[in-house]
């Protein structure tokens, strides 16, 4: 193989790892087989049946870009113009004796320069072999052929789903330009920038697609689902609520984002929340009904004033406490951050859980989705309450030995107590939400009778 002899340029934002699969192609070789021309020392990752995962990417050494440059026969400028990572510093190959050795190193797209989606192929038709590119999720609408892009990183055959049928799904990528100016206007004065304003609204609305199986009065996703897998999920729903939530939720993700960032809704969720005297949420908050309303759905705001731990009373909290001034001024004042906990889990991660749940024969559901906000504050209240009686017992060593004995005792009892009706109150929750009941009252060591006895009467006061 005569390095350069066939040209092969990078499509914009493709990974390094895709266009040197493409170039393999081009030349009718393995990718392995071109691999060699750098040095590797360790493995792409792989899927647990053994095949490397798309979103597989590598980062090379000076050298090693020097080879890739001359194997694509175009300038390193052009590769550096067209793939993000190519000149990512990588200080295990960029330093030391063998610098000089054209070396790569295989990483993690999404650890690189961001998720990773399939490119088009209609678009991509004069191009050899699949490209991978990194493409945000406010980007996945192929407008021009009414393709949704899917994530590279599961195991699983489908490259995109067809939303020519969803005409809302493409009518909200060509608004989110629009609102992304307007989150870059913003940010000249608030420092926010439109991909943590997409974050924000994405984890908003994902929550209530997770939430969305228990309301009785959602038309509009289940229908669009359907359409998303080709007319009817069948027997896979599962599967499919993973595969296409982010395209079936984004209509709603941009419409939420172009809302959170209008100061009118500001101004909403500051009077609902009752100014510079607080008062609790009602259930017919202004903020939450207007918020249903622009989604569509008129009836949601009571259910949105309900879950007190969504990202969306994180976001609307953070806008009180910013213009009421209390405490000191820090992260907790930023709308715009998102809790690790509700940082959304990909694609392929929702399909590898799923894929173990159903190898234990564990159950599929979600512990946020199927129990009640209220249930799971009074569970964490009563853990809470018994940590602080166990914290206290600390240092009480000092005193007469009945008096260490009464105090540590009495103590010791009332944790006991309080984690008894934590698992009393736990065990009820999971067998609501469908755990099956032998083996919950194996994990609770609970006789089955009576925790059937108390799901029953619908009292779970331990």
């Amino acid at each position: 193989m005569a390095a350069g002899a066939l040209r092969t340029v990078p499509l914009a934002g493709e990974l390094t790892a895709s266009l040197i699969n493409r170039v393999a192609d081009r030349y009718g070789l393995p990718a392995a087989g071109v691999l060699r021309l750098w040095t590797c020392r360790n493995s792409p990752t792989r899927h647990d049946g053994g095949r490397v995962r798309a979103d597989a990417e590598v980062v090379l050494n000076e050298a090693g870009r020097r080879v890739l440059a001359e194997l694509c026969g175009v300038e390193p400028q052009v590769l550096a113009r067209a793939l993000p990572t190519f000149t990512v510093d990588e200080p295990k190959i960029s330093s030391g004796r063998e610098a000089a050795v054209a070396q790569v190193r295989w990483r993690a797209a999404g650890a690189v320069a961001g998720p990773a989606a399939f490119a088009c192929r209609l678009c991509t038709a004069g191009r050899t072999g699949q490209a991978v590119r990194y493409a945000p999720r406010w980007g996945r609408v192929c407008v021009r052929h009414g393709r949704w892009l899917l994530d590279a990183d599961a195991d699983q055959p489908l490259e995109h789903l067809d939303v020519r049928g969803v005409v809302e799904v493409v009518a909200a990528q060509r608004r989110w330009p629009g609102v992304a100016r307007r989150a870059v206007r913003r940010a000249v004065r608030s420092g926010v920038e439109p991909e943590a304003v997409f974050a924000v609204a994405h984890a908003v609305v994902a929550r209530w697609w997770e939430q969305a199986l228990y309301w009785e009065q959602e038309e509009i996703w289940p229908w669009r689902l359907h359409q998303l897998a080709g007319g009817s999920v069948g027997a896979d729903l599962a599967r499919w609520r993973i595969v296409g939530r982010d395209a079936a939720i984004f209509p709603e993700v941009v419409a939420v984002a172009g809302a959170l960032l209008e100061p009118a809704m500001a101004e909403v969720a500051w009077r609902a929340s009752g100014g510079m005297r607080p008062r609790a949420r009602e259930c017919d908050d202004a903020f939450c009904r207007r918020l249903g309303e622009r989604v569509g759905r008129g009836w949601l705001g009571p259910l949105l004033a309900a879950d007190t731990g969504s990202p969306l009373n994180d976001f609307t909290g953070a806008v009180v406490r910013s213009r009421r001034g209390d405490g000191p001024p820090g992260w907790r004042d930023d709308p715009w951050r998102l809790k690790r906990e509700q940082q959304l889990p990909t694609m392929g991660g929702q399909l590898r859980v799923m894929a173990a749940e159903q190898r234990s024969g564990g159950s599929g559901s979600r512990w946020r989705a199927t129990v009640p906000a209220e249930h799971r504050f009074h569970i964490t209240q009563l853990v809470d309450q018994a940590s602080e009686q166990l914290v206290q017992l600390r240092g009480m060593h000092s005193g007469t030995t009945a008096e260490v004995a009464r105090t540590l005792l009495e103590n010791l009892s009332h944790s006991a107590e309080l984690i008894g009706q934590a698992l009393v109150h736990t065990a009820a929750a999971a067998v609501a939400a469908r755990v099956a009941l032998e083996d919950v009252a194996a994990w609770s060591r609970l006789p089955a009778q009576e925790l059937a006895e108390i799901v029953a009467s619908g009292r779970d006061d331990g």
